[in-house]
This record gives structure tokens, sequence and C-alpha cells, in this order.
């Protein structure tokens, strides 16, 4: 059975609403996924005229991406865990440094079926979004076992609407 998720028109209509405030504040976007993998960035990137706000979709599924591509120190992660408010906030904020964007949005999480804990149960995703120089802001997420998919979907519907919070 295929995993594979169709960018629901739904989330569409909501990165519409978002790229459209950002356009209107003359903002640049820009995303830090792991569990989504990318998801989040194609959403956006799938309405028309998204180039003109959305600046960059960074994709770190390893720990060692993290660190490299967004900044988040290593000590973190281990104290922490990869999937931890601590690390999603680090993500947002490292997206948004090592980009033009003054707006950012990250993602991390347990979208299963495997690499849950008792402590970090599938369907377990933290997400952070903020501005440069700003605060940023984080939602803790259970989503539960509901498929890798789902979670995954749920995750970036999430993402928006914290997106739309800051707007």
């Amino acid at each position: 059975m295929s995993d594979a998720i169709a960018v629901d028109e739904a989330l569409i209509a909501q990165a519409s609403e978002i790229l459209k405030a950002c356009a209107a504040r003359g903002e640049l976007l820009t995303t830090a996924e792991s569990c989504t993998g990318g998801l989040l960035a194609a959403t956006l990137t799938a309405v028309p005229g998204a180039s003109q706000v959305f600046e960059r979709g960074f994709v770190t599924y390893s720990n060692a991406a993290k660190s490299e591509m967004l900044g988040v120190p290593y000590w973190l992660i281990e104290r922490h865990g990869a999937v931890s408010e601590d690390v999603a906030r680090a993500m947002a904020g490292g997206a948004i440094t090592h980009s033009r964007a003054t707006l950012g949005v990250a993602i991390t999480g347990i979208a299963g079926p495997d690499g849950s804990t008792p402590d970090k149960p599938v369907g377990l995703v933290y997400i952070a979004a903020g501005r440069k120089d700003g605060e940023i802001r984080h939602e803790r997420c259970s989503f539960g076992d509901v498929g890798r998919a789902e979670i995954r979907r749920l995750s970036v519907e999430r993402a928006l609407g914290l997106l739309l919070s800051l707007m």
C-alpha cells in the first residue's frame, strides 16, 4: 500500500491565504521540515504565484541535517531529542537565519509506524513558527496513531494554522 499524499484543496486554500498575507506585508517565507518531508513546501508551492513570497524550504530529516543546514546545536538534539519543542523552535529560527525569509515555520515529529518511545509516541509532532527578530510560537500536537499519511497531512494543516495566527 502506498503512503503517497496528494495535496488537498483545503490545505491549498489555507496556503493561498498565507501567501496573500505575506505578499501584502512584503514578507518572505521559509519552511524547515522533518517528518513531513517537504509536504508543507509542496502545499505552499501548489499555489500559483507562490514564488513571490516562498523563499526556500529545508527538508532536514536527519539530525545531522538539522545541525548542518539549520544550525540546530547537536547538544540540543541529544538533550531533548529531535522531536521536541526546543528543536522545533531552533529549526524555525535556523530556517530564518539561513535564508532571506522574514517568516519561518518548522515541523518535527514521529509519523510512524516506527521510531516511537513510551515518552514520544507515534503521532507526536512539534510545530514552531515565528518572524525574524520576533517571537517564535510553538504547538505540541498529539495526533495518535492514525497512520503515517494522515499524521503528515494533519501536521501541515496545523503548521498552516500556526502561520495564519502570526498574520
